[in-house]
């Protein structure tokens, strides 16, 4: 499964933009990435893999994962977005 594919996946799952959750994570002032993916999996029923990629997203930040885990493109702003 694609880097983008979690994050798609995720969203479906939840609700929620890959966006809104850098957003949510700055506001609880989630950095680590064993609290954020714990986060994700308690308030927000992820798995571990979609937690994973998420967590990499936010601790990494979006440039540094769209260069090594998307070719360059990453999509944020959901999968309506890009309908």
């Amino acid at each position: 499964m694609s880097f983008q594919a979690y994050l798609d996946n995720a969203e479906k799952q939840t609700g929620i933009t890959p966006r809104a959750f850098l957003d949510l994570a700055a506001a609880k002032n989630l950095t680590k990435p064993a609290e954020i993916i714990a986060w994700l999996k308690e308030e927000h029923a992820l798995g571990h893999g979609h937690a994973t990629a998420i967590a990499r997203l936010i601790t990494k930040g979006p440039q540094f994962v769209a260069e090594h885990h998307t070719g360059g493109v990453l999509h944020l702003d959901g999968l309506a977005a890009r309908a």
